[in-house]
């Protein structure tokens, strides 16, 4: 039998999301996941009603802010909140559950994710973002990198 693991199986799927994002700099997905079951998922882009980067430009290139820096000088929410927000916005449990992106979530998200107990993260990219990495191992969170594989589908 040729079914992938469960890690293969939601990172293919937190790429699917990704699709979605708006974003012009990178498309960022997110899934929480309990008890091998999807409970909320998000992209990247503008909050519901807005305009998207797309359309308006992107406010980070104009001023040249590098990635990783200064999050809040962006009209996007990140995949990783939206996640959030959709679980909290239709009353789903997420406490112990485990988040997949398609990236090392910003500080911003981490704060979150911890507060909203998260027990488990699994990430692809990197993302250059020291004092995230530093509160994550800081955290209770279990922190893993997914290695790449070659998913055939």
């Amino acid at each position: 039998m040729n079914q992938p693991n469960w890690d293969d199986y939601f990172v293919k799927i937190t790429q699917d999301v990704s699709d979605r994002a708006t974003c012009v700099k990178r498309k960022v997905g997110a899934i929480i996941v309990k008890d091998k079951r999807i409970l909320a998922t998000g992209y990247n882009g503008a909050p519901k009603g807005f305009k998207h980067c797309e359309e308006t430009g992107c406010i980070r290139k104009e001023m040249g802010i590098p990635s990783g820096q200064r999050h809040e000088l962006c009209r996007g929410l990140h995949a990783e909140q939206n996640a959030i927000i959709q679980a909290a916005v239709y009353g789903v449990e997420i406490e112990g559950a485990t988040i997949y992106c398609n990236y090392q979530p910003c500080v911003i998200c981490v704060k979150m994710m911890i507060n909203a107990g998260i027990k488990k993260l699994v990430y692809v990219g990197g993302y250059p973002d020291e004092l995230a990495q530093k509160m994550l191992k800081e955290s209770k969170i279990q922190v893993v990198k997914y290695e790449e594989k070659k998913v055939k589908i």
